[in-house]
């Protein structure tokens, strides 16, 4: 430990949520690795939410990250445990599975700085293992995948796979919500309603791998889906108008193709073809998802998503 490090706290703390993807937590530390700050110096920790493995591989290969284990499942559970460690100013979260680019630790702690009283969020870009042939799921994702500037600018939050604020900041608005709510939108919007709304930070930039395939883009949307299907039940909303709402998502795939046609995202015949087939194919399993889970009357699968 250097004599910084030994009687100077950290100038931020970065926390990582961690559920069964060592492989890719391993690359999420390495790109951690090579940040940099103009000064001060940062710490990280690690909060394992019940891996099927255990981490001590990990752990003994980077002897300065400190590891946690947080037994209540939820990303959200799992980041307050880390942050009810962490001893900087300002809390910057990633996801395990993101990495991140040289400069956003730096940007992050520049735009928190500048402005304590607002969380901050940046972009976030698919991680595609060959930017001129994109897969399908590449080429959908680029698009419509992970919109932080539009969650920032017109739903008032930030992802927290990319996402900063200070510890005060924090502390006043509480932590994120358990495993059964959007537990990041939930905070941001709470964070919005009392007086300290989201800044989008485009320099800000991390980098999340595409999901594999149909079958995972699905599950992920199912859990969106089933996250907004129990907040309008406890809000009391008719379900006549979540099947109102699953024919509005099928027909917006019409309005979404030539958003997908048109973005500089996305380069060559081939890629955009791919991803527009994609599109239709997502739309049409999120009508099917939303009209089951519009009938279910049993326990809502989001409630255990990560076991």
């Amino acid at each position: 430990m250097t004599v910084q490090k030994a009687f100077e706290p950290p100038r931020a703390s970065v926390i990582i949520p961690h559920l069964n993807t060592p492989e890719l937590l391993v690359r999420c530390l390495q790109s951690l690795a090579a940040q940099t700050l103009d000064f001060g110096w940062f710490e990280t920790i690690v909060v394992d939410n019940g891996s099927r493995m255990p981490l001590a591989a990990i752990s003994e290969a980077w002897p300065e990250v400190q590891f946690l284990h947080q037994p209540e499942p939820g990303p959200g559970p799992a980041r307050n445990l880390g942050v009810s460690h962490a001893r900087g100013s300002v809390l910057a979260f990633i996801d395990a599975d993101i990495r991140a680019a040289p400069e956003w630790l730096q940007q992050a702690v520049n735009a928190v700085e500048a402005d304590p009283s607002r969380p901050v969020g940046g972009d976030v870009r698919i991680d595609m293992k060959d930017p001129r042939n994109p897969s399908g799921v590449e080429a959908f994702e680029a698009v419509f995948s992970f919109r932080q500037k539009m969650y920032i600018e017109r739903q008032k939050f930030s992802g927290s796979g990319n996402l900063a604020c200070t510890r005060e900041l924090f502390d006043r608005v509480g932590g994120f919500g358990p495993i059964a709510t959007a537990e990041d939108k939930t905070w941001g919007q709470k964070a919005s309603a009392m007086g300290h709304p989201p800044r989008y930070v485009p320099f800000m930039i991390v980098f999340h791998p595409a999901r594999s395939g149909h079958q995972e883009t699905r599950e992920r949307w199912r859990r969106i889906m089933e996250h907004q299907f129990l907040a309008d039940e406890a809000a009391g909303k008719p379900r006549w108008r979540w099947r109102l709402y699953s024919w509005a998502v099928l027909l917006g795939t019409f309005a979404q193709t030539p958003q997908f046609l048109l973005s500089p995202r996305v380069y060559g015949v081939s890629a955009r073809a791919k991803g527009l087939a994609f599109l239709f194919q997502t739309r049409w399993n999120r009508f099917i998802d939303m009209r089951r889970i519009a009938r279910r009357d049993g326990e809502i699968s989001a409630l255990q998503w990560n076991r």
